[in-house]
């Protein structure tokens, strides 16, 4: 099966507050949507890249491409209203005749590892569906807004959700056909809408989702760290 990867750098960065958008902010010296391209491009060296992006940052993102003798090849789909519209999108780049595994990730979680990523085109070979987890450690309270008070409940019953989500490409496809729904925050939630069961994977803790100043500083001790071994 063909692997197709679609990375999804939509957002504006207002909880950076800063005016470059989090993709394209550095880390170690490098912007981070870049970083997150070439992971998936060394672990997987025939990916089909799709790149999504709005289209008031594409001639920016060009830009930096030039700047940083950046060259890896991926296609450039536009970015939508939601990130739903903007996975549809770049799903509209994905042929219909052929049969392929599609991963959808965001593209500021630059560290995914590769065996992440190998797991989950894998898993997702054999069942249509891969969605990266990992434990939840600190304790959790449920809240009842109607009564005003909380309970703790049983965290071994909860994972943390990451990306890549890894689907059979006709699969994705056919869920996104279906339409948005408010109440859709990821694309597992919009493939088990239609009725199919979702299959976990171990993801990597080091896999953070780069959204605040605090994000930016950890991904740099990462990196840093990664660089030492």
């Amino acid at each position: 099966m063909k692997k197709y990867a679609i990375i999804v750098a939509g957002g504006k960065g207002l909880r950076m507050g800063m005016e470059v958008p989090k993709q394209f902010l550095p880390v170690g010296g490098k912007p981070v949507l870049m970083r997150t391209l070439e992971a998936f491009k060394t672990c997987v060296p025939d990916v089909h890249l799709v790149l999504v992006l709005p289209v008031s940052l594409q001639d920016y993102w060009h830009e930096l491409c030039r700047s940083y003798h950046f060259d890896l090849p991926c296609q450039i789909a536009d970015g939508g209203e939601t990130r739903f519209h903007s996975v549809s999108n770049g799903l509209a780049l994905v042929p219909e005749d052929e049969d392929t595994l599609v991963a959808v990730h965001d593209g500021v979680r630059p560290f995914v590892s590769p065996g992440v990523i190998s797991r989950c085109y894998e898993t997702a070979g054999i069942w249509g569906t891969a969605v990266p987890v990992i434990e939840v450690y600190e304790t959790l309270r449920r809240l009842d807004t109607v009564e005003g008070t909380s309970r703790t409940v049983n965290r071994a019953s909860y994972r943390l959700v990451q990306t890549p989500q890894t689907f059979d490409g006709r699969l994705l496809k056919q869920a996104y056909a279906v339409g948005y729904r408010s109440e859709f925050t990821d694309d597992a939630s919009v493939v088990e809408a239609c009725g199919t069961d979702i299959h976990l994977v171990e993801g990597n803790r080091e896999n953070i989702k780069i959204t605040t100043p605090f994000d930016l500083s950890v991904a740099e001790a990462l990196l840093s760290e990664k660089n030492t071994k």
